[in-house]
């Protein structure tokens, strides 16, 4: 077997998975890391809890697919570290016969997450570039491991807003959809400007923290533009909302944190 290749780590740019990590009070994350969540903290104090939103909205989510749906399927774009429920944990636990392909191309998460993700021979790891859809539909662990015949569930959860290239993001969107066979189901979760007078101004605050920290991406996009990455899919109820209230499990007995009104999420179906 040919050994692999050292992971070098650059520890003088923060990552967006140990970001998230940091921001989920993980372990597996650098002082550079920790400094982004200082500052966001400087504007939202309770700025981890988009993180937290964004973890529970796709725990739901996947519980939601593996419970109503006949899917058994998930190729899930940017997995970041690994946490206590990732996607084929919760998928699993309900049929335990789902198969997830993960993708994420950090190197930190390189080094954890095929330990800690390839648990089982229905759950699998590639390093790709999740804005290069066309590299990661032909990858071959996702072309033998994916059934494109039958349905599938792909997942951009927390990533989108981290993507600020030339190519638009519906675009991107749009080359993994018209990918997926009929009753496929896309989910997006993305950090929000709800363009009004009491929350703007945070989400745009929190943007020019993120853009101008050591980890330089974190765009707060409009509904317009997020519900435009749902490109020729029929939006699941409630359509694209606040992540803490996308299907909660319970009802409400505190109020939202203001941060809470700045990161949404969706799921679209495929018909």
């Amino acid at each position: 077997m040919v050994p692999r290749e050292p992971v070098r780590i650059d520890t003088t740019k923060a990552s967006i998975a140990r970001v998230y990590d940091a921001f989920l009070n993980g372990k597996d994350n650098y002082e550079i890391d920790r400094e982004v969540l200082r500052r966001v903290q400087q504007v939202a104090p309770e700025a981890a809890q988009l993180a937290f939103d964004n973890r529970e909205f796709l725990i739901r989510a996947t519980r939601f697919i593996a419970l109503q749906t006949g899917i058994r399927q998930y190729l899930d774009c940017g997995s970041g570290l690994p946490t206590a429920e990732n996607t084929h944990q919760v998928a699993q636990r309900i049929r335990p016969d789902s198969t997830v392909v993960y993708v994420d191309n950090d190197p930190v998460v390189l080094a954890h997450g095929r330990a800690l993700l390839e648990e089982n021979d229905r759950t699998h790891f590639i390093a790709e570039d999740i804005f290069e859809p066309e590299q990661v539909l032909a990858n071959e662990t996702v072309q033998r491991n994916l059934d494109f015949s039958e349905p599938i569930a792909l997942f951009q959860m927390g990533t989108i807003h981290h993507y600020d290239g030339a190519r638009s993001p519906a675009d991107i969107m749009a080359t993994y959809v018209d990918a997926l066979p009929p009753g496929s189901i896309v989910g997006i979760s993305h950090f929000f400007d709800p363009e009004t007078t009491e929350y703007s101004p945070l989400a745009r605050r929190m943007e020019d923290v993120f853009l101008h920290s050591p980890m330089g991406t974190g765009l707060f996009r409009t509904r317009p533009v997020i519900e435009g990455m749902f490109v020729g899919l029929e939006m699941i109820e409630p359509g694209v909302a606040l992540c803490a209230e996308w299907w909660p499990d319970g009802p409400r007995l505190k109020p939202l944190d203001e941060v809470q009104y700045c990161i949404v999420g969706g799921l679209g179906i495929k018909r």
